[in-house]
């Protein structure tokens, strides 16, 4: 099959939502991506996140394979055992009580919003209003674009959903001129990873926390992209000692199968009640299987301390380059196995293609920013493999 061919099709039959590069992947292996012509990629991108143990796992094809044979769909008319299960398992290694399942990340994050309002407005006295954040992102979805801190995503969709308020990152001064008697949440990412991979401070979070119960609020955090070990904990709240209300969480979780979760304490699960939210795919048995085993893997003893190394691994070599090339990178950014390197003068696309051109993927965020988001699975030897990449090309251009 030609690679031509394919793009050409691709023009031809696929909506054009997206800018692709002009090659066409055909399968991967461990930490790696292989096209039509037989190119070898060392994949830094990792389905942005999605992709936790890279390419043809065994554990999780055979999840796959096993729970297919059994039972693939029966929709949220039943009980299942692998929902079920899965269920447990995050409740128990996390803050929350209750969790509603879906298929991606804009849809937990549809979810949270639902959820908050119905508690504001049936328990909270009628509040209504969110507050979310400058440069956040949340999603495609109108809720989700609608509490997203960026115009770009809402130029067109205009109006968007009432009752969105925007404060600005790490300055809680901000935050409380913006508050309302209405505001019922707060919506926050603990780290703005489309908008730039900014992280949140402590005493930011912390300070959200106070407000929310000071002011008997709700905090929602989406971890969407920085949950599942990504930032070397098993859920980056866990990093700044402050429990939110309602999480999301998507990407890693279903191991490369599409899976979304809302989970929730207690408090907010009582506002909740037949009928009011629903998902036909939700809880999928094949992806709920895959997500147990993707969890049991990442609560192996000794996994999430091997992210922590390899996470301060690529920082040090990062920050090696900031220090060798001020013109040229102005910071890093990140925790853990996502990182960014935060560029001067260059857009971020010609860092991609050179990288390309030398067989390592990566991706863009923000506006000037080279985003490095490896499997949790990549090797030391691997990272310093990019960081050398990465010097050659600051050293070229």
């Amino acid at each position: 099959m030609r690679t031509d061919k394919i793009i050409k099709q691709e023009h031809q039959y696929i909506l054009q939502t997206y800018g692709r590069p002009e090659f066409v992947l055909e399968r991967g292996n461990g930490v790696y991506l292989f096209d039509l012509d037989g190119n070898r990629y060392l994949d830094f991108v990792s389905g942005l996140a999605v992709n936790a143990f890279g390419y043809g796992d065994y554990d999780i094809l055979k999840a796959i394979e096993e729970q297919a044979g059994r039972l693939m769909h029966v929709s949220n008319l039943y009980h299942t055992v692998p929902s079920t299960r899965l269920a447990q398992m995050l409740v128990e290694n996390s803050f929350a009580d209750r969790v509603f399942f879906c298929n991606s990340g804009t849809e937990a994050w549809e979810a949270a919003l639902k959820f908050t309002r119905k508690w504001g407005n049936t328990v909270a006295g009628g509040k209504y209003r969110y507050l979310a954040f400058n440069n956040s992102f949340h999603g495609r979805t109108m809720g989700s674009i609608s509490t997203t801190g960026q115009p770009k995503y809402h130029k067109g969709f205009e109006p968007l959903l009432p009752g969105v308020d925007f404060a600005d990152f790490n300055d809680l001064a901000s935050v409380e001129k913006a508050l309302t008697d209405e505001t019922c949440a707060i919506l926050v990412e603990p780290i703005q990873a489309e908008g730039g991979i900014h992280v949140a401070s402590d005493e930011f979070l912390k300070g959200l926390r106070t407000l929310c119960d000071e002011r008997n609020m709700l905090l929602v955090f989406d971890e969407i992209q920085v949950g599942m070990g990504r930032t070397g904990s098993l859920w980056s709240y866990q990093q700044f000692a402050v429990e939110p209300d309602v999480m999301t969480l998507a990407k890693a979780l279903g191991g490369g199968l599409p899976i979304g979760a809302t989970l929730m304490t207690q408090k907010v699960a009582d506002a909740i009640k037949a009928g009011d939210h629903a998902a036909t795919f939700g809880a999928n048995p094949v992806v709920a299987n895959v997500a147990l085993t993707v969890l049991t893997k990442l609560m192996a003893d000794g996994f999430i301390e091997g992210i922590q190394d390899k996470g301060q691994c690529l920082r040090a070599g990062l920050e090696k380059l900031q220090q060798r090339y001020p013109d040229k990178i102005k910071e890093i950014r990140g925790r853990g196995l996502i990182q960014g390197a935060v560029m001067i003068g260059k857009a971020p696309g010609d860092y991609l293609a050179a990288f390309r051109e030398r067989e390592i993927l990566v991706a863009p965020c923000g506006a000037d920013v080279v985003r490095f988001l490896p499997p949790l699975v990549i090797e030391k030897e691997q990272i310093g493999e990019v960081v050398d990449v990465f010097d050659e090309i600051l050293r070229q251009g």
